[in-house]
């Protein structure tokens, strides 16, 4: 069975949940702008996904490391090792004293986030189709997937 179709589901799936985190993160700091919002409201829902968002950035990078997609692994690195810098430095968690000081660069840098994943997104979906219509070809050309394991026919 070819893997790496479903590998590009997963990390599509991945993906979808990073932007979605990450663009209720901008909501949230949009509606504390407008005064919709309370600072301890706002800080405490933003607060409860910076973690998630965190451990599942580190596993997209860490599978695509794993599955040898060296490319994306590359792209992904420097949003992860920034994570880990900001969980280190105990810096990835918003104050609710000083929410309002820190709000129009908390916003900038989540729309900056925000830009990367859209563009991972974009990447994404352009291999898992290309994976898919590869795929798609083998089937076509080789339809008994043991014909093309090429340790089946390796004597020793």
């Amino acid at each position: 069975m070819p893997w790496e179709p479903i590998f590009w589901v997963i990390f599509f799936i991945i993906n979808v949940l990073l932007i979605a985190s990450n663009l209720y993160q901008i909501v949230c700091l949009s509606d504390l702008e407008a005064d919709y919002m309370n600072p301890y409201e706002s800080s405490s829902r933003i607060n409860a996904v910076i973690i998630p968002e965190m451990v599942l950035t580190g596993v997209f990078c860490t599978l695509f490391l794993l599955t040898g997609h060296w490319f994306m692994f590359l792209i992904t690195l420097p949003i992860t090792c920034y994570n880990m810098n900001l969980f280190m430095k105990r810096k990835h968690l918003i104050d609710v004293t000083e929410v309002f000081r820190f709000l129009n660069p908390e916003k900038k840098y989540r729309i900056i986030k925000l830009g990367f994943y859209l563009l991972l997104f974009v990447l994404v979906i352009i291999r898992m189709v290309a994976a898919v219509s590869f795929s798609t070809m083998l089937s076509v050309f080789h339809p008994n997937y043991e014909e093309l394991d090429l340790r089946t026919s390796l004597e020793f």
